[in-house]
């Protein structure tokens, strides 16, 4: 890609490089972040970062998440918005939440955790029994 630009300081005459712009260079490639900046007090992060979800979405498909949260989720207003019928809205609704992955807020815990809870006195052994159950 001869459009790649790399961008080494916060001097550089390209910094910073929106989202959009980085979606379009990527075309929708998978990509992983290896440098984050704080603004604040410009401490670097290095790693190996993933993105996430919502940021890989294409920037049209990120401006129809944002109409959506902010209406709400009313389909109607969602219809007027954007100029388009009710199938129209849900079906670029469906093909957005296919590509998503639901995030569990609320993990099981680990045998080791489990464990650790009953030797603790935190759980009963009926309890740890339900939960160790649910791992296998």
């Amino acid at each position: 890609m001869s459009e790649l630009r790399s961008i080494t300081s916060a001097d550089d005459a390209t910094w910073p490089l929106d989202w959009q712009e980085l979606t379009r260079i990527t075309a929708g490639e998978p990509i992983t972040v290896e440098r984050v900046r704080l603004s604040r007090n410009g401490v670097a992060v290095e790693g190996s970062f993933e993105l996430p979800q919502l940021a890989r979405l294409s920037v049209e498909d990120q401006v129809f998440v944002t109409a959506f949260v902010i209406s709400h989720g009313s389909i109607k207003e969602m219809e007027r918005v954007f100029g388009v019928s009710y199938p129209t809205i849900k079906s670029r609704l469906n093909r957005i939440a296919g590509s998503l992955h639901f995030v569990d807020t609320n993990p099981l815990p680990s045998r080791a955790e489990i464990l650790h809870q009953l030797n603790q006195g935190e759980i009963e052994p009926d309890e740890a029994v339900r939960l160790l159950e649910t791992l296998a």
